[in-house]
């Protein structure tokens, strides 16, 4: 009986289709020079996360069902006493996400819950930060269809950063286009 791996749909799609569109487009000499996409990091600080503890626990768990894999308590790294916060104090969530989980979450993001967004018209392409890395904010985490609208208690945003291997925004973006990211304005070529 053979066994088959799983390979999610947009790593095929990179594989196959992606890297042939970006060594035509940016003419690259070998296979290793095109940008591919390293790791996506989930990052979201709670309001109100000093005096109410909890919060910082339901950030987790929404997080880990957003992601598909366990998400961490962030901790403050210093002392701020006008906001009463503490050295080492939970005061958000964050997840990392490569390989397999990596492309399973970019491909629902991009099909289900991006589209889900109120008056979505595409998301802002001048979010590059220069070295071919991306982050795209969400406000409203019940965009995600693994979060159940009916148990939120507070609505809370997020910071999806997608980094790559590219060593230009113009790389990334043709990157993350190739994937399915829904850009606002598509450049013309």
């Amino acid at each position: 009986m053979a066994t088959t791996t799983y390979i999610p749909r947009l790593q095929q799609k990179y594989r196959e289709e992606v890297k042939a569109a970006l060594m035509k487009k940016f003419g690259y000499k070998t296979i290793m020079q095109v940008p591919r996409l390293v790791k996506i990091c989930l990052n979201q600080g709670i309001n109100g996360a000093v005096s109410d503890k909890k919060l910082v626990d339901i950030a987790v768990d929404e997080m880990t069902r957003v992601a598909g894999q366990k998400a961490i308590a962030t901790m403050s790294k210093k002392d701020i006493s006008n906001f009463k916060l503490r050295k080492n104090m939970p005061i958000g969530a964050r997840v990392t996400l490569r390989g397999t989980n990596m492309y399973d979450f970019l491909d629902r993001l991009v099909a289900v819950s991006l589209p889900r967004v109120r008056d979505f018209k595409g998301i802002n392409e001048k979010a590059f930060d220069g070295r071919g890395n991306y982050t795209l904010g969400i406000t409203e985490q019940i965009i995600f269809p693994e979060i159940d609208i009916d148990k939120v208690t507070k609505i809370a945003g997020m910071d999806i950063t997608f980094v790559t291997t590219a060593n230009t925004n113009e790389e990334a973006y043709e990157l993350l286009k190739e994937l399915g990211m829904p850009f606002k304005n598509m450049k013309k070529d």
